[in-house]
């Protein structure tokens, strides 16, 4: 099933989540060099890190919404695909709300912040998982046309359609 959202013949939801993903991650190393370093830079860091990640995750997920209302009901999929987006509304709104607690003082996070952050990150890889799932194994968001040796997705749309002959 494509995207019913592409650019450059590429689900837009899958380019998107990559910066959330990496920036929410990327806090969670950060806090670890903090706590375990003693460098509140590195807490101001990963406050910043999880202020872009929200925001990424906020312009990821209506791209993901589109695709999932384009996928039959009584699917597989959709289901897999509601976990998947209600998971990551948790984890948004975990990380916002280790955001918030930090506010006042970002290089000294409260415990709650990061347990926040913390299990906000440990969802996510749960989340990640399930669209790994919807993608690589019910071809969600896949082009109708992939095969190994399909052409581009700049050229024509019909000869991206084009199988290969054995």
């Amino acid at each position: 099933m494509e995207s019913k959202v592409r650019l450059f013949g590429h689900a837009v939801h899958q380019m998107l989540v990559v910066f959330p993903l990496g920036l929410l991650g990327a806090s969670v190393v950060f806090d670890l060099l903090a706590l375990v370093g003693g460098y509140s830079l590195m807490a101001v860091v990963a406050y910043y890190l999880i202020l872009a990640g929200v925001i990424g995750g906020l312009l990821a997920a209506p791209f993901g919404a589109i695709d999932w209302l384009a996928i039959p009901a009584g699917t597989r999929a959709k289901s897999v695909g509601a976990l998947h987006a209600g998971g990551n509304v948790i984890v948004l709104v975990a990380f916002a709300g280790s955001a918030w607690l930090r506010y006042a003082e970002p290089a000294v996070p409260p415990v709650l912040a990061l347990v926040l952050s913390f299990g906000g990150a440990a969802l996510s890889l749960v989340t990640a998982w399930l669209g790994g799932e919807l993608v690589d194994r019910m071809g969600v968001g896949v082009s109708d046309g992939a095969h190994l040796n399909a052409p581009s997705s700049l050229r024509h749309r019909s000869v991206a359609a084009e199988r290969p002959t054995r």
